[in-house]
């Protein structure tokens, strides 16, 4: 079966069909040339943004369509970046979010800096059925300095829980098994058998 992924973020579209090898489902992107203009993601919870995009992936494509929102809650910052994470910077970029991420944390000890990665999956398969609807969490911490090339987004500051590894330094068949998308996709496989 063949998904249209509502996302311009091709890391994503790479992780999710590594996710899905074995389970007869595959991920296109909604549009190979890029000159899709996605809604704004004016949702308050990585849920209703991730609706927001599943249905205006199917609504232009009539297809299939999965909607993800997913970004990293930390504890000493009351929550944020939540549904703000990819734009927490003026210039929304990995490096710059980041950057700033460090900066706002410089005073906050090591026993504080607990964090998670969310995710939330919706996927409409048809307009009369309702969506299924998945989230997927990874526990950790934000670590005082960058490390790893591997991976985007803040994982070269995060490190999953009981690991000595930042996420930007796993492998990828090591992170799909513990991270907050394939723990939300697990979840949605379930509900799609």
């Amino acid at each position: 079966m063949k998904i249209i992924l509502a996302t311009q973020n091709s890391g994503k579209l790479k992780e999710f069909n590594a996710l899905a090898q074995g389970s007869g489902l595959e991920f296109i992107p909604i549009a190979r040339n890029g000159n899709v203009i996605f809604p704004e993601e004016t949702g308050k919870s990585f849920f209703e943004n991730a609706l927001i995009k599943a249905n205006y992936a199917f609504s232009l494509t009539g297809k299939a369509a999965m909607g993800d929102d997913s970004g990293l809650e930390v504890d000493a910052l009351r929550g944020k970046l939540g549904v703000h994470s990819s734009r927490f910077s003026k210039e929304s970029t990995d490096a710059s979010n980041i950057n700033k991420l460090l900066k706002e944390m410089e005073e906050v000890k090591e026993k504080n800096r607990t964090a998670r990665f969310k995710c939330c999956l919706v996927l409409i398969t048809n307009k009369n059925n309702p969506p299924l609807i998945a989230e997927g969490l990874l526990e950790g911490k934000i670590s005082k300095e960058i490390k790893g090339n591997m991976g985007f987004g803040y994982d070269p500051v995060f490190i999953p829980k009981g690991s000595s590894l930042h996420m930007a330094e796993l492998e990828n068949h090591q992170k799909n098994l513990i991270s907050h998308r394939a723990n939300a996709f697990k979840l949605l496989l379930n509900q799609l058998n």
